[in-house]
């Protein structure tokens, strides 16, 4: 099954490219996909049709007990053949539809994809890959809706499907997940098997059937299908008519064996079905585009399954199995018919159509034949289908259900009255399409010029139109197929079966009804459209949802205007307001807060506690915003010392490491604001923000509290000591913790710094993060460095380029002299990490420090200098290295991220005696595995360092040197380093930066 799956997509995948090769053939190789699923399911049948069901099941998730599950009954193999036959024939149809100057590899791609999305779909047996595939068919369907991007008719279309599907599918996973924890499966076998009742599983039903009336356009929903014509006619053919809107038909078929009885289920389902059947016949009969004809037709045809199946009576469903198949037959013929009209003619105007059946008599005659199937004549697959559906619904009204009760006498009677309606509708908007689409006319002289119709264009319609007055000769074997679906049902009348001739019956009495009054209605065309020109006019459906659309974005326009003003502080206060509103209430609502907490464990403590909250309170007042910065920085290294004296030294080293790395940034920035904060009075607004900082800093207090004295079970650290020496191979538990036990989160964390380095990176910089020195630079740098009196030696060459008033030589002595060191101590706490405070990610912010200091001490080009590599290289390749070692232990037959301990014995290479004992050096190397991934984190916390040094370090130095840059002459030249030049937003009359 997965194999099938695999090939559809595959090839989705390879069409673009195999259109180069192929051209328009490439559909003719595409329908193999279908085809050959076609051909899987045919050799299913002695299977199927024994009562058997086939099943098999592929393990995803073990520990969440995810698997991927497929289940092909009865119902699902009948669903699988609709989907794979026609969507094979349609490919094939495709082939000259699009003809041959216009290669479509985007559309061959998208359809086969979409085959194999309907396949999943009708197969899946889990709830949540059903809900994939079925959203799955709903993004495909919005891609060939929206074929031709350039058309605002194919943009809004596409749209509008998009929009209401998607609403519904949400709501229909909501209700599979209810029903499924309801039932304890997520299996649909399961979940039908149990049957849940009570409110809450009514609620289920209820999201589980929106998401179906959406999907199958049942009012008040049905607007986006005609809309969805905007479509290429082979989309339409398959996906609107054979496919995609039978998706909530089969969820409606699947659930009703187990859920029929539930509350709400029949007058939901039956009533609506009823209301769409007589609406979209109706507006068939208005239309004069013989494809939007058919649209609303296919409306009209789904509302009659939705009675049947949502009936729950087994007369009922077996009529529906019937009605289903036979609808997909004779629809899809139609939309195929369609097309070629369409494409010879150039028109699908019924005014502008005449004799064209005459000069296409294959494809009239296919046409003609769906047509008889579509109004329910003998001896197509339709009648037989149309006749056991008016058998169910005459035992509705006289027939008691399986314990004996019966249906209401006067819903019934008035739900069999509006079938009769809408199949009068329907026999009178066939014969308006035959007689539009083939016949010649009196009022047009002259016949509508056709172009030559290829034998392989012609021949999915005919072929499908044969299959249908095949199915309606079958009509026992028929019968004997799909009556054991029908069985699955509790309640109801066994059907007769399928067959051309039962006697005179209610139900073919009806059926001659339905003819006449169809037939009459054509008859009388131009007075049935005097008559509903009188109508009252309603505002159409889809003018509701476009209204209610405009409406929605323009409310969500003014609550975003209010509730988004553009003001970071009442972001922030909004989110702490909520944090004290919500957490804090529930933190200070606990019984016995605080109990049993000592303030410190030594006086020391008290001391340092005391620092940081004085440090806090001179920052909160300070107005210098680089004092406040250190005050903050104070704050940070306090925390550090209380991780130390708590005994956490690579907490404390860490806490160092980035404090430093933060006050680095902020003085980084702090160049390009300006020096003082503002001095703002005391108003109202600063004393709420003082009572919010309070309440915050109160709620934080309470909830740590919380946290730390709520604990009733022993935690699982105490196992972390044991673990991460047997496991992890290594002493030091924070590193081994980071690097092995919680990796995947290590692993999506520096995925995430990549990111955020990638963001920070493209706010500073156009072009790219890393330039070399022009060649004027360098012969700048070369003429200071080698002058008359002989060569003169600098500490760092990057800082020849710097204005003598810039450089430091007390700077460049001290940077030249830690920097090897800061690179020797940061490769030490990298390979010592695993058993000893440190690792990748101490190790990469001390050698990202140490490349910041090069750029404090020499500027920008003493940073290229230091490191000449782009630091968007440096985080790939952290990245690749992470990720490698994350999984090279499945070539070795392990799992993902797995560590292991490699030791190595040496021979002593050199003997140190030292106070009478002799020292073996290199005698023993104990390496793990997971030191290639701390490697990678190494290498992704040092890109960042370069990203930020050159982003807000160099890349705003360059920014200041443009700046500064004299003017081009332009009107009033430069005068004196002073521009008389204006341009927009800015005064280049004003002193410069240096001048001032």
């Amino acid at each position: 099954m997965t194999g099938l799956l695999a090939v559809h997509f595959g090839l989705a995948i390879l069409a673009p490219a195999l259109t180069r090769i192929l051209g328009q053939r490439i559909f003719l190789l595409v329908a193999l996909a279908p085809a050959a699923a076609a051909v899987w399911l045919l050799r299913l049948a002695p299977t199927i049709l024994a009562g058997r069901t086939y099943q098999v099941s592929y393990t995803w998730v073990p520990s969440l007990d995810l698997t991927f599950d497929f289940r092909i009954g009865l119902l699902q193999w009948v669903l699988g053949l609709v989907v794979s036959v026609v969507g094979a024939l349609v490919l094939f149809y495709c082939r000259w539809y699009f003809g041959s100057d216009r290669p479509q590899p985007r559309v061959a791609g998208l359809l086969v994809a979409f085959a194999g999305s309907m396949l999943g779909l009708v197969t899946a047996d889990n709830v949540l890959f059903v809900y994939v595939f079925w959203e799955l068919t709903t993004v495909f369907s919005y891609l060939l809706v929206g074929h031709n991007p350039r058309r605002a008719a194919n943009r809004g279309a596409a749209l509008t499907a998009l929009l209401v599907t998607t609403f519904g599918g949400l709501a229909m996973l909501g209700g599979l997940v209810m029903l499924g924890s309801a039932a304890g499966s997520y299996s649909l076998v399961a979940i039908v098997d149990a049957a849940p009742r009570g409110a809450f599983v009514v609620g289920a039903t209820v999201l589980v059937l929106l998401g179906a009336l959406t999907k199958s356009a049942q009012v008040p929903f049905h607007f986006w299908l005609p809309g969805a014509m905007a479509a290429p006619t082979p989309v339409s053919a398959y996906l609107h008519s054979a496919a995609m809107v039978k998706a909530g038909v089969y969820l409606i078929a699947v659930l009703a064996p187990g859920f029929a009885d539930v509350p709400g289920w029949r007058p939901l389902l039956m009533s609506i079905g009823a209301v769409t059947m007589v609406l979209g016949g109706y507006r068939a009969l208005r239309q004069n585009d013989i494809k939007l004809l058919l649209a609303y037709g296919t409306v009209s045809q789904l509302g009659f399954l939705f009675v049947l199946f949502g009936s729950g009576t087994r007369a009922g469903t077996f009529a529906g199995l019937a009605l289903l198949v036979s609808h997909a037959v004779f629809k899809s013929t139609l939309f195929l018919s369609v097309g070629i009209i369409d494409h010879s003619t150039g028109t699908r105007d019924l005014r502008e159509l005449s004799g064209v059946g005459r000069q296409m008599p294959w494809v009239a005659a296919a046409a003609t034949l769906a047509g008889l199937s579509m109004a329910g004549l003998p001896p197509t697959a339709g009648y037989l289908a149309k006749e056991a559906a008016f058998e169910a619904s005459v035992n509705w009204v006289v027939g008691p259900l399986a314990d004996g009760t019966r249906m209401l006498p006067g819903p019934a009677a008035a739900m069999v009255a509006m079938l009769v309606v809408g199949s009068v509708f329907t026999v009178a908007y066939t014969l308006r399409f035959l007689w539009g689409a083939f016949a010649p006319k009196a009022g047009i002289r002259k016949p509508t010029t056709v172009h030559h119709v290829a034998a392989g264009f012609a021949l999915a319609p005919v072929v499908l139109g044969l299959t249908g007055l095949l199915l309606g000769a079958l009509g026992p074997q028929w019968s004997a197929v799909t009556e054991p679906y029908g069985r699955t049902m509790a309640q109801g009348h066994e059907p007769e079966g399928l067959a051309l001739w039962h006697g005179v019956t209610p139900p073919f009495l009806l059926s001659v009804a339905c003819w006449v009054l169809g037939a009459g209605m054509f008859l009388l065309r131009t007075r049935v459209q005097e008559l509903q020109g009188t109508m009252p006019a309603v505002m159409p459906a889809n003018e509701v949802f476009h209204r209610f659309i405009r409406w929605l974005d323009r409310f969500a326009v003014e609550v975003t205007a209010r509730v988004q003003p553009g003001s970071l502080p009442s972001y922030l206060g909004a989110i702490l307001g909520m944090l004290v509103l919500f957490t804090g209430t529930a933190a200070f609502l606990q019984p016995g807060l605080g109990a049993g907490v000592r303030l410190w464990d030594s006086p020391v403590q008290a001391l340092v506690g005391i620092v940081m909250c004085v440090a806090a309170w001179l920052a909160a007042n300070a107005r210098g915003r680089l004092k406040a910065v250190i005050l903050v920085g104070v704050t940070g290294y306090g925390l550090a010392l209380l991780f130390l004296l708590h005994g956490a030294p690579d907490l404390a080293l860490t806490q160092v490491l980035t404090e430093t790395v933060s006050i680095v940034v902020f003085v980084l920035v702090l160049r390009k604001l300006p020096k003082y904060f503002t001095d703002r009075p005391l108003t109202s607004t600063r004393w709420w923000r003082i009572f919010l900082a309070i309440a915050v800093g109160a709620t934080v207090v309470a909830t740590m509290l919380v946290a730390t004295t709520a604990r009733i079970a022993t935690p699982i650290s105490t196992e972390f000591y044991r673990a991460a020496l047997e496991f992890g191979h290594g002493t030091n538990i924070v590193n081994v913790t980071l690097v092995d036990t919680r990796a995947w989160d290590t692993l999506g964390e520096i995925t995430v710094l990549l990111v955020a380095a990638t963001g920070v990176a493209s706010l500073i910089f156009i072009r790219a993060r890393y330039t070399r020195r022009t060649p004027a630079e360098e012969r700048e740098v070369t003429a200071r460095g080698q002058g008359n009196a002989g060569p003169r030696y600098s500490w760092l060459r990057g800082g020849e380029a710097l204005s003598p008033l810039r450089r430091s030589l007390a700077m460049e002595v001290v940077t030249r002299l830690l920097f090897p060191v800061m690179m020797i101590v940061s490769f030490y706490l990298l390979m010592a990490g695993h058993n000893a405070p440190g690792g990748g990610f101490a190790g990469g912010l001390i050698a990202g420090l140490a490349l910041v200091l090069r750029y404090l001490a020499g500027g920008r080009h003493e940073l290229d200098d230091a490191a000449p590599v782009d630091a968007g290289v440096v985080l790939g390749s952290g990245l690749v290295v992470a990720v490698a070692a994350a999984v090279a232990p499945l070539a070795y037959g392990g799992a993902v991220l797995q560590s292991y301990a490699i030791d190595i014995h040496l021979p002593g290479l050199a003997q140190v005696t030292t106070f009478g004992h002799t020292w073996s050096l290199l005698s023993d190397i104990h390496i793990v595995t997971s030191v290639f991934f701390d490697i990678g984190v190494y290498l992704v916390v040092i890109g960042l360092l370069l990203d930020i040094a050159r982003s807000l370090g160099a890349g705003i130095d360059v920014q200041a040197e443009q700046d500064r840059a004299p003017l081009p002459r332009v009107g009033g030249g430069v005068r004196g380093g002073r521009s008389a030049v204006r341009l927009p937003g800015r005064h280049f009359d004003e002193p410069a930066e240096s001048e001032v």
